[in-house]
């Protein structure tokens, strides 16, 4: 038994004092390890071969049971580093709650933005007869657009970053961290997911951006997330919108997904100029931020 005991503590200081790549491929492999006994028999019942397209009705168990047991990895992960998760940017003061509103008004806004400016484009319309189905979907979304966000903004603004800034800078950490965000949501979905992968490492990189923003806290960051999980959600489950056809697909998002179209980008970038130039703690200084902006770009 002492054997195993000198094995692991062997292993766990030969961990903490890994490169924080060798620290994160460890973190997702460890959450996939737990959480394939899970998928399995779910995929199973729910009929689903990883090959096959992954249908709404058969991603969200899948998906839940992986979010499910986040809480215990993440756990895990601060127990091997010695730190708590307000290390990660997350605690329950009061604070965190104002940003997380913050932020999912925020979020809401800039979708309300970008699609009523589609709509005096003549780019989509909206089926107001549908109306009465947002009241049965709006708080399950909500919700779930606060479980998600809370979750992926613990993983990846969170964990994954503070281990990422050990060995790297923070702008270099900022884009490798959003690279790996964008990359695992080919895991659900391959065709339809590679043309938002651009967008979805910009969204990435604001959502590191609310982070700093927020004084190292997760509130604003978490609100964003939630809030365009919620309100996209929302437009596709109450089936609010359609597109006319009229717009071009590089602007609206190819296969209608705002995040793989130029309108998509546009959102982002409001949201970012807003998170740099209005918010009241944003304390930037402008000539730093465009030095390091153009440095990551010569990288």
């Amino acid at each position: 038994m002492a054997i195993f005991e000198q094995a692991a503590n062997h292993g766990l200081m030969s961990l903490v004092t890994s490169s924080a790549l060798i620290k994160v491929v460890t973190f997702f492999i460890v959450w996939v390890a737990l959480w394939l006994p899970l998928a399995i028999p779910i995929a199973k019942l729910l009929k689903w071969h990883p090959l096959k397209p992954l249908a709404a009705e058969q991603k969200l168990p899948l998906l839940a049971a992986l979010y499910l047991i986040a809480p215990l990895i993440l756990w895990g992960a601060s127990w091997v580093e010695g730190v708590s998760f307000s290390n990660y940017g997350l605690d329950w003061k009061l604070p965190i709650l104002s940003s997380l509103g913050q932020g999912l008004g925020l979020g809401v806004l800039s979708l309300i933005i970008v699609f009523m400016g589609e709509w005096l484009l003549g780019w989509i319309e909206w089926h107001h007869q549908n109306w009465q189905r947002l009241g049965k979907v709006l708080l399950p979304v909500l919700f779930l657009g606060l479980w998600i966000g809370v979750t992926e903004e613990l993983v990846f603004r969170g964990l994954l970053l503070n281990e990422l800034q050990q060995d790297y800078s923070v702008w270099v950490a900022a884009a490798i961290s959003s690279v790996i965000f964008a990359l695992l949501h080919l895991i659900w979905e391959q065709q339809n997911t590679l043309p938002q992968l651009p967008g979805l490492w910009f969204m990435g990189m604001v959502l590191v951006l609310a982070r700093w923003v927020d004084g190292g806290s997760l509130g604003l960051a978490w609100g964003l997330h939630a809030g365009w999980i919620w309100g996209l959600t929302c437009l596709d489950s109450a089936e609010l919108i359609s597109y006319t056809g009229k717009g071009p697909i590089w602007m609206t998002g190819l296969g209608e997904n705002p995040l793989a179209g130029v309108a998509g980008f546009l959102c982002l970038l409001g949201v970012g100029a807003l998170l740099l130039f209005l918010l009241p703690d944003a304390s930037w200084d402008f000539r730093f931020w465009m030095k390091n902006l153009s440095l990551l770009s010569l990288m």
